[in-house]
């Protein structure tokens, strides 16, 4: 039984923006002749955070890739801030864990560099301002000491919030993270919760897959399920239904007592 006050989740953040980050109509993706998503239709706004939960297999990866424009949408159109999103450079994206090929020869400082690339223009040096933004970006994230430290040398959590830091030296405006608690003790899992809190001051929004329901209900602004189409989208206290839960993961039982 998990209950919750209101105080301990963020139901509701203060819009700056009469246009939402993101909003996904009637899309749906497949890979080859296989629809592998369908019906999903959301609406999310500037800092809000907002998890996508289901089984494996359930179409999460597969959302983020239509997102940032790795996989065409079959039907349906996928809007950033009103625009189409294959025309906007202010996503990143951060896939699972296991994607990554860490072995690579780069460090912490290079790999926060990278978000400004698309600001630097191809094959032209750092300026002064993309260097005081990624200093600013790891002192953020706490990853300034380990600066010249090999990516593959680092922990668990400290890739991800490597990551984050990447992330808002690009200035992104939507942040997206697939499974980025897979693997982390509760102690990690908070140091990036309190930055994910703090990317809320730049009003950049956060979508996260994730596959705790605990964490989804209590640390989560919105809640998307999904399970090949899009089953609910909403506050988790209005989408955490018996029904809702049956649908995203069949015979699933878990109660949820939500109190004001």
């Amino acid at each position: 039984m998990v209950t919750i006050k209101q105080s301990e989740a963020h139901f509701s953040t203060k819009l700056t923006s009469s246009v939402p980050t993101l909003l996904a109509e009637d899309v749906s993706i497949r890979y080859g002749e296989n629809i592998a998503l369908r019906d999903v239709n959301f609406m999310i706004w500037p800092a809000e955070r907002v998890a996508v939960i289901g089984p494996n297999g359930a179409g999460k990866s597969t959302l983020f890739k239509g997102i940032v424009g790795i996989l065409p949408l079959y039907t349906g159109r996928i809007l950033l801030e009103g625009r189409n999103q294959r025309r906007h450079s202010y996503i990143s994206y951060v896939p699972q864990h296991e994607m990554v090929d860490w072995r690579f020869p780069v460090n912490v400082w290079d790999v926060v560099m990278m978000g400004r690339s698309r600001h630097i223009g191809y094959m032209l040096p750092a300026r002064r301002r993309d260097k005081d933004i990624v200093t600013d970006a790891l002192h953020k994230v706490g990853m300034w000491e380990l600066r010249h430290r090999q990516i593959g040398q680092l922990s668990g959590g400290q890739r991800r919030r490597v990551f984050i830091a990447r992330a808002l030296a690009q200035e992104a405006r939507l942040l997206l993270m697939d499974e980025p608690f897979a693997g982390v003790d509760a102690s990690t899992e908070s140091e990036i919760f309190e930055v994910l809190e703090a990317l809320r001051e730049h009003q950049v929004t956060v979508v996260i897959a994730t596959h705790d329901l605990d964490q989804a209900a209590t640390r989560y602004d919105k809640v998307l399920m999904l399970n090949k189409r899009q089953i609910a989208f909403g506050a988790p206290k209005e989408v955490y239904t018996v029904s809702n839960m049956q649908q995203t993961f069949g015979g699933y039982r878990h109660v949820f007592n939500f109190t004001g």
